[in-house]
């Protein structure tokens, strides 16, 4: 049995008519840049989270840079984050001439320790981004409990979590800016590239909103210095009619999350994913870890079984960074991790029997190994 860890092609198909009519509804009026579905998709947005503002990017991770920009972040400001993230969270600060500081994560989710975030502050900081990473919340009531007394920013890192809820309201909701991807694996996928920035602060909105268009809002008079980010009405269209969907796919994935944990519970080599009581983890990966990583991938590679690593090394690791100084041992529990996780199959259209699948050649890989 052949197994990716994500396929696009089983929720096409199944959405099939539906999205081809959207395609052609776009391709037969031609407004492909900032078109009616573009605005239909940032209100439905908008209502979804609960939030006043949604914004259309190209990407999440302009997203990001976007973000940044609107609160100003100038050269040498710092921005505290975690160093157990996609590159993306840090390489924005950096190409804004900033400075990623980093903090170290808690071991059972995987996110910021806000306990150790604010002997990282100093008078240079200008905001903490955390990051609701594989689809768990992070600890927004801390993080921003900190951030007002330091008069920081707060910006969510919300790529793989739309949809996640943190003690009962959603994520992209508590900071002062958020940022979605709908990358073609997330959760809500595009068909390419596609990204949001959201919030409730009116000034911020209007920022952005100019941003995304070479600092404008008036064609060819730019106010200020921007970028060129827009949504395309295609991918707009496209994730108009999955939105409909997404919160029965994120059901799915905690189905499939259980029937692995429940599963996987008793092999004392594996720890499986946890979950704050709290929090609705959405499980855009489903990630395991274990101290023979790198053995198990051969072996589930040999069943047909598709892995990923993520993220193999740490961003203070990273060589782009590297001038930043720091060093192997800076961030113990994000080290640690790196080389321990491992994340298996994970889609909504995943079948029953090739999670049982998965499972069964996870136990014969621990059983062989005895």
């Amino acid at each position: 049995m052949e197994i990716p860890i994500f396929t696009p092609v089983r929720q096409y198909l199944n959405l099939k008519e539906e999205i081809d009519a959207v395609i052609q509804k776009v391709l037969s009026r031609g407004d492909f840049i900032l078109g009616e579905e573009v605005k239909e998709f940032e209100q439905k947005v908008a209502q979804y989270l609960g939030v006043k503002h949604a914004i259309g990017v190209a990407s999440g991770t302009d997203a990001l840079q976007i973000a940044l920009m609107a609160i100003g972040l100038k050269p040498g400001d710092e921005v505290i984050t975690t160093p157990f993230t996609f590159v993306a969270t840090a390489e924005t600060v950096v190409l804004l001439g900033g400075k990623p500081v980093y903090v170290d994560i808690d071991e059972r989710t995987y996110n910021i320790e806000p306990k150790l975030i604010e002997e990282r502050i100093t008078e240079k900081t200008k905001a903490i981004i955390p990051v609701h990473l594989y689809g768990q919340p992070a600890e927004m009531e801390k993080i921003l409990d900190i951030a007002r007394r330091y008069n920081l920013y707060v910006i969510e890192d919300s790529a793989q979590a739309f949809g996640a809820e943190y003690k009962g309201r959603k994520v992209c909701t508590f900071g002062d800016i958020s940022c979605i991807s709908f990358f073609p694996t997330k959760n809500l996928g595009a068909f390419g590239d596609a990204g949001m920035v959201v919030t409730n602060n009116d000034d911020l909105a209007e920022k952005i909103r100019m941003i995304r268009v070479h600092g404008s809002r008036m064609r060819y008079h730019h106010e200020l210095l921007g970028v060129n980010s827009r949504l395309d009405t295609l991918q707009a269209g496209i994730l108009l009619v999955k939105l409909k969907y997404v919160d029965e796919w994120n059901e799915r994935r905690s189905e499939i999350a259980n029937r692995y944990s429940n599963a996987l519970k008793d092999i004392d080599s594996i720890v499986t994913p946890y979950a704050e009581p709290y929090n609705k983890h959405i499980y855009h990966q489903y990630t395991i870890r274990t101290n023979r990583r790198d053995e198990l991938i051969e072996f589930l590679r040999g069943r047909g079984i598709q892995t990923a690593v993520h993220y193999p090394i740490p961003l203070h690791l990273q060589k782009a960074f590297s001038y930043f100084g720091y060093k192997e041992g800076d961030f113990p529990i994000a080290e640690k991790c790196s080389r321990e996780v491992l994340s298996l199959p994970m889609f909504p259209e995943l079948r029953d029997d090739e999670i049982d699948y998965v499972v069964e050649s996870i136990v014969d890989f621990f059983k062989s190994k005895n």
